[in-house]
């Protein structure tokens, strides 16, 4: 393979272009497909116009099917219902997947893990660094702080984003739920409004705040008696969102990879 052939699902969206551009700009990496859902306006158009950086020669697809057939990885941040079809068509033309959406329901998400028993997919909560980082600290933390401090966790993303709390704060939540042993689901609060009574102890909250074009932030505090410690992460533009998906998009394309459901750690050998 001379060069990687990244094919761009939801090209015309915000993630859209900025991979598109990410992706021209990188050495040993062509934009080779792209696609939107039939009847966008941007179906036809050069996915180099569309993400501002001029012309590529490669329009934008609404068939899923030769977004896959011509790539040799595709790369996938749009919405929960076509990461689905894009989970199902990457089984089909045994092609690998970096899946960037989150907020998938429960069928949406069996539709990924049954595909990734038959390729490679990478789906991540969130694909920067700083994240992947983020998620050892916070695990390492909650396992070695007892049970007498609180944890919550509070993000925050632009007013478009559509599912809260978003993946990667519910993420960290895990990472923290398995510091300390204890089961996520039973033990974590979304939400408190009027007379909640005092915190239980082993919870883990969450808080969700919206506004803005915030590309996200996410804060975890380990609040105790007398101290507060804090985590923090603040993503000043999506573009890393960008490089790290390109990187986990060249980590898949390698030939001796197995099928697989894996994270950002796997790709930066954490």
């Amino acid at each position: 393979m001379t060069s990687l052939g990244i094919g761009i699902s939801g090209c015309a969206g915000r993630m859209g272009r900025m991979l598109v551009a990410e992706a021209s700009s990188t050495p040993g990496c062509r934009v080779v497909a792209g696609s939107e859902v039939k009847g966008h306006p941007a179906v036809g158009r050069d996915l180099g116009e569309l993400a501002g950086i001029g012309a590529i020669g490669v329009a934008a697809s609404d068939d899923p099917a030769v977004l896959f057939r011509l790539a040799d990885v595709v790369v996938d941040f749009s919405t929960p219902e076509a990461a689905a079809v894009s989970a199902r068509a990457a089984a089909a033309s045994q092609k690998p997947l970096l899946l960037g959406t989150t907020g998938l329901d429960p069928e949406q998400g069996e539709a990924v893990r049954a595909a990734a028993k038959i390729v490679p997919i990478v789906w991540p909560p969130n694909t920067s660094l700083g994240i992947t980082l983020l998620l050892a600290m916070v695990e390492d933390a909650a396992r070695r702080l007892g049970p007498e401090w609180d944890i919550e966790i509070v993000e925050m993303h632009h007013k478009h984003k559509v599912d809260a709390p978003s993946g990667t704060a519910l993420a960290l939540g895990q990472a923290a739920a398995t510091g300390r042993g204890v089961d996520l689901v039973a033990n974590s609060v979304r939400g408190r409004d009027g007379i909640t009574g005092g915190r239980r102890e082993a919870t883990i909250g969450f808080a969700a705040l919206r506004g803005g074009d915030v590309a996200g932030d996410h804060t975890v505090i380990f609040a105790g008696a007398g101290e507060r410690l804090e985590l923090t992460h603040r993503a000043a533009s999506r573009q890393i969102f960008a490089k790290g998906a390109i990187k986990a998009a060249f980590w898949l394309g390698r030939p001796d990879r197995r099928p697989g459901l894996y994270g950002m750690k796997d790709v930066l050998g954490l």
